[in-house]
């Protein structure tokens, strides 16, 4: 197996159509799509079929990216949707989640995702899909976030993501390990929090 496929995230959940058309899928994303299907289209590529599909969907992706959004609405939205990931992965140990718990990955994806869809418009380099850790340099880049902000998230993200594949190849059901291990990187993904956010966390 490949890839494992949540049916229940097409469009119109569990009650949609197995596959889109291209036309469909172009209305429904410039008109009735989620914000956090838009995040997702910050890391959808094309990887198989045919080629006029994959450049027709890449036309689609980036014009999403592209559009002008209401800023207080996005942040709000991207703010609700990390809250919803929390309490749907709650972590009753005293370990550190590296991927679910504030200042884990997550975190560093959602503060991307929001600096991509609220700046693409400006910035349509923002729209490649290059990765979390290249996205940073450039949002350093950019003036977005500052450099050393987005350098030592950048750090983070990588050593996250190492510990993250070694506990998956040993076996182990969950990413968590003693927060003391971490604690460098976690104070750096919650400075990139803050840096984009202007808050410490989504409980508010």
């Amino acid at each position: 197996m490949l890839y494992e496929t949540d049916l229940r995230l097409r469009p119109n959940g569990a009650s949609g159509l197995l596959v889109s058309s291209i036309a469909a899928f172009r209305a429904y994303q410039m008109s009735g799509a989620w914000v956090w299907e838009h995040q997702a289209l910050t890391r959808g590529r094309h990887v198989a079929g045919s080629a006029r599909v994959g450049d027709e969907f890449e036309e689609i992706r980036t014009g999403v990216l592209m559009l002008e959004r209401d800023m207080p609405s996005l942040r709000n939205e991207i703010l609700s949707m990390r809250q919803k990931m929390l309490e749907g992965h709650p972590n009753r140990t005293d370990l550190f989640d590296i991927k679910h718990d504030p200042g884990g990955i997550v975190d560093v994806e959602f503060a991307v995702q929001f600096l991509v869809l609220a700046h693409a418009h400006d910035h349509p380099e923002l729209t490649g899909n290059v990765g979390n850790i290249a996205l940073l340099g450039m949002l350093g880049e950019i003036g977005l976030i500052p450099v050393e902000v987005g350098s030592n998230a950048q750090d983070a993200y990588r050593e996250f993501r190492r510990i993250q594949h070694r506990l998956r190849l040993a076996g182990e059901a969950y990413a968590r390990i003693e927060r003391s291990r971490v604690e460098q990187e976690v104070n750096a993904v919650s400075r990139l929090w803050r840096e984009v956010f202007g808050q410490g966390d989504y409980r508010e």
